[in-house]
Formats: structure tokens, sequence, C-alpha cells
């Protein structure tokens, strides 16, 4: 900390990180857990995007979008994991103040393009089954780019948000941070000045994006639901099949943000939310290439024909 100059006031140029438990052999079972957790998660996301590259079968717009959920899943998880693992292994886990901005930026980029690009995928599959004849020009490659530059450049604009009312923020007691992460509000909690517009700002943006992408995913829904209920029995296997991965992850993944960023603070307490953010940045972007895997024979089809290839070759 440095000094203000009168009183005994200081100014905060860093934070510790409390974690998830102070319990010794917790801490250790967690690492463990955590660490196995995190190479799954980077082994199996990096393995989805490199056999979508490489398997020409996948060369098809959601297959586009799921390599790059799958990049996200990735940055989401290492903005925090790493630190974390850290937290397991030392007393006090300091982060400093600018440091503590770029994980808040990462985490909040990172997590709202999952949200804007499941949102696309949803309207991809609404496409591929409402108007299977037109799904070539509505979902053309400059169509798809259009749609991952809108989803970059929005979660973008949203992690600027977090990041410059982090800085609007003043600190000048406590710097220990009761999460395991630079979250945002707990830091908040531990500003000492007004912080009623800064906290305000990023919790539009992020409601803002929350509200948009779940409305598209709903809508999504209820147009390819009323479309599937008009194909004969045959055809409702088939269409239900490609959209119950998808179904799943959203599920997932919404169910958790919307806990944390919509319902009001006071219905659940700080470790139910360390609980629910480990949850949805180190635990979900390890299911959602097992879930794409499982339920999708497309993907199990080129991941069979690629190790036949390299089991030939050999």
């Amino acid at each position: 900390m440095d000094s203000l100059g009168d009183g005994n006031h200081t100014t905060v140029t860093g934070f510790i990180l409390l974690g998830l438990t102070d319990d010794p052999i917790l801490r250790v079972i967690l690492f463990m857990i955590i660490l196995c957790i995190y190479l799954v998660t980077v082994s199996g996301n990096l393995s989805t995007i490199i056999l979508i590259r490489i398997s020409s079968q996948l060369h098809h717009p959601m297959y586009f979008f799921l390599s790059h959920l799958a990049f996200a899943d990735i940055c989401l998880s290492t903005s925090v994991t790493p630190n974390m693992l850290v937290n397991f292994l030392v007393e006090r886990n300091p982060i400093s103040y600018h440091g503590c901005a770029t994980q808040l930026g990462s985490t909040a980029v990172f997590g709202a393009v999952e949200c804007v690009l499941l949102a696309i995928m949803a309207y991809d599959r609404f496409v591929a089954i409402h108007k299977p004849l037109f799904y070539s020009t509505k979902m053309s490659t400059h169509v798809c780019i259009q749609f991952l530059i809108v989803a970059y450049v929005g979660s973008f604009l949203n992690a600027c948000a977090f990041t410059i009312c982090y800085y609007f923020l003043l600190f000048c007691g406590s710097n220990r941070v009761n999460h395991f992460f630079c979250d945002f509000a707990p830091l908040v909690e531990l500003s000492c000045s007004e912080s009623s517009i800064p906290a305000a700002v990023p919790s539009f943006t992020a409601g803002s994006i929350i509200v948009c992408t779940v409305f598209v995913i709903v809508v999504s829904y209820i147009c390819i639901l009323a479309t599937v209920l008009n194909i004969r029995s045959e055809g409702r296997h088939k269409a239900f099949s490609t959209c119950a991965a998808h179904l799943t992850a959203v599920s997932l993944y919404f169910g958790t943000t919307m806990f944390i960023y919509v319902m009001p603070k006071s219905s659940y307490t700080t470790d139910q939310n360390k609980v629910v953010s480990v949850f949805y940045m180190v635990v979900i972007p390890m299911l959602n290439p097992i879930i794409y895997s499982l339920r999708n024979k497309e993907i199990k089809g080129a991941l069979k024909r690629v190790l036949d290839r390299k089991l030939f070759s050999c």
C-alpha cells in the first residue's frame, strides 16, 4: 500500500485473493481436482479446435462457431485457473492492482464471447431446421465472420465497461478480496468511494448481453420447436438430435451466469457465489467439448476417421 500523505489513510496498490478455503487438507484435494479439470479443459478444447480445422466434414458454420467457443473456453478457464491453483499452494496470494484489472477484463471478454456464441449457434440451428434451402446463403462465410466480429467487439466493449469502472473505484482500506479471482462485486464491496455509478454500468452491460442472448436463444428454439412439430415423426428425432448438445451447453452456462449476474445479491452468500463461479469458469469449459463430442455423430465420425488414418499410417 502507498501512503496518501495526510492522516493514516492508505491507497491499495495490490490485493490479496482469499481463495476458496483456508483448510490445508481441503486445499490440497481441491488443487489436485482443479488441476486435472484444467488439463482436461485445455486438451479437450484444443483437440476440438484441431479436429474441426483438419476435418473437411466439419467445415460448416456450426463447427466454425464451436471452434471459437472452444477457444473462449480455454481463455476463460486460463484467466482464473492458474491463479487459483497458486492460491491453494501459498498462504498469501497477492495480485497487483493492474493485474487485477487484466484478470477482470479477460473474464468479462471471454465470458461475454461465450454468451454471444451460444446465441449465434442457436440462430444457426434455427436457420438449418426452419430454412434448410437458404442455409448456405443465410449462413455464408461472410455472414459467419460478421457474427464473429459482433461477438468479439461486443465482448470487448463489455470488458472495457468493467475495466474502466474498476479504475474509477478508490480503494483505501482492506485489500483482501473474498474470492479466488478479481470479480467485480467483491471489489466494489472493498471500495471506499461512491460506487453506485461504477457498479451500475458493468451490471447494465453484462445484463444487456445476457438478456439479448437469452432472448435470441429462446426465440430461436420456439421457432425450431414449431418447425419440428410440423415435420413427420421420422425427421423429428434427427432435428432434435442436432440441438441436444447445444441445449445442454446453454442450460449449464446460462443457468450459472444468471445466478451470479441476474439474481439479487441478497439471495445468496459469498461462498455460494464462489462455488457457482468455479462451475461456470472452470467446470463448464471442461464439459463443453465432452458434451459436443458425446452428443454429436459428425464429431464422433470425424474423430474416428482421423484416428483410423493415424493408425493406418503407422
